[in-house]
């Protein structure tokens, strides 16, 4: 069983209640995954975001920061949107901080939840799925550390072209990142690669059909079917009410932010109960969320978890009270639960 965390690079707040800077708040994240690598939490997962809000942008940059200074925990992003990146230089930038870590990079690809990459990078939303389709099978060429060859028609073919570095295992560890498509599931299977569910809503156990799906199109593609991974939204204070009053603030802030944006009605305080107490955000007290968590796992089979531990301006001192409550607290009592 993997138990890790994840983060976006929120802006947090500081000590006197004012937003971090861009700068500010990747230092911390990088001091949150030095203190979670210490407490013995499996990996960190950074996702890639264009938007003022969130700090990163390059997760492998930050992620070669925090190789430098850690020892044993997997370093991940979730996820890389490679659609709007090119899946060479993708490959070089984990390898090399793989070179770094001395074996511990993963990357997760994905189409990404917001799309402001497409146009800053100069792509057509137009095509969204054939550069998805076509990087992704770049991507998995390129995985085998072998010269390639390659045409489609999101970038120049490629002809006997050998990519450096290499790793030192002879494979990146790589994932695929969906949020409930199906076709997304049977295409990860086709590839080989695991799948990581992003399920950030709604009861957990309606995805169950998504992993029945992943496990019957490898076994009809002659494809390895990989422990299921989820990663959900979530928060650790001492106790349930805590968390609750130092999450839901800065969480609605967000949650209506990108309601807006896709025609959602403002999050109610009611809703957000009933999500904590029922559904997918793990909220609450090391005891409340760790049983949640196991519950989740049980139910769905996965072999991976990741908490995304913080979604919008929680204060800087709260986020890190959350990851060592993660570590020490909470990990442990999972995996006593689902042994």
């Amino acid at each position: 069983m993997i138990l890790g965390l994840d983060t976006f690079g929120d802006v947090p707040l500081d000590d006197s209640g004012v937003l971090t800077t861009h700068a500010a708040a990747i230092r911390h994240v990088i001091d949150e995954a030095v203190l979670a690598d210490q407490l013995g939490v499996d990996a960190i997962a950074l996702g890639e975001h264009h938007r003022p809000e969130y700090s990163i942008s390059t997760p492998e940059t930050v992620l070669a920061g925090i190789a430098a200074r850690t020892e044993r925990i997997a370093l991940a992003s979730g996820v890389t949107v490679l659609s709007s990146d090119d899946p060479v230089r993708v490959f070089q930038r984990f390898a090399t901080v793989d070179a770094i870590s001395q074996g511990r990079a993963e990357v997760i690809l994905g189409r990404g939840s917001f799309t402001e990459s497409f146009p800053l990078f100069g792509y057509d939303m137009s095509d969204y799925d054939v550069l998805f389709e076509e990087k992704l099978d770049l991507f998995v060429k390129l995985l085998d550390e072998k010269p390639v060859t390659w045409s489609g028609s999101t970038r120049p073919a490629l002809t006997d072209a050998d990519v450096f570095p290499k790793t030192e295992s002879g494979r990146l560890t790589t994932w695929v990142g969906v949020g409930g498509s199906p076709q997304s599931v049977v295409r990860t299977a086709q590839h080989g690669l695991p799948l990581m569910l992003a399920i950030i809503g709604g009861q957990p156990e309606r995805f169950a059909p998504y992993i029945d799906l992943y496990r019957r199109a490898a076994e009809q593609l002659g494809t390895v079917a990989h422990p299921v991974g989820m990663h959900s939204p979530g928060f650790v204070a001492d106790t349930d009410e805590q968390a609750k009053e130092l999450f839901y603030p800065h969480y609605k802030v967000q949650r209506d932010r990108i309601g807006a944006l896709r025609g959602w009605p403002p999050l109610r305080r009611a809703e957000f109960d009933a999500e904590v107490a029922h559904g997918s955000l793990y909220v609450g007290s090391p005891d409340t969320v760790a049983r949640k968590i196991a519950r989740a796992i049980q139910a769905l089979g996965v072999g991976r978890f990741d908490l995304i531990y913080t979604v919008g301006a929680q204060p800087v001192s709260a986020r890190m009270r959350a990851v060592e409550l993660f570590g020490a607290k909470v990990a442990p009592l999972v995996r006593d639960m689902v042994a």
